[in-house]
């Protein structure tokens, strides 16, 4: 019996993929504007943002966001209305 159970429990279980929200460098944006973006929608703190921004502009790209695909597409979709050069990998 407790056997069966087991085996229910971990059928029912779900596997969540988590995926990686990457910010690319671009030539339009501020410092300003990429860290005031990144604290309203990825609830970064303000050193953490800035420090995102450096580190996109001296590598081209940083990956600024982990989690579920369903919880990224609405922050990735803010970015790229904020003018932000973002995808979902």
């Amino acid at each position: 019996m407790q056997e069966e159970t087991l085996v229910e429990i971990l059928e029912k279980e779900e596997v969540v993929e988590n995926k990686d929200i990457i910010l690319y460098n671009d030539d339009v944006n501020s410092f300003e504007h990429v860290a005031d973006l990144l604290i309203k929608y990825c609830d970064h703190q303000p050193m953490q943002a800035e420090q995102c921004a450096w580190i996109v502009h001296h590598n081209g790209k940083c990956q600024i966001k982990r989690g579920e695909l369903s919880k990224l597409k609405s922050i990735c979709q803010a970015l790229l209305d904020g003018g932000l050069s973002a995808v979902i990998e």
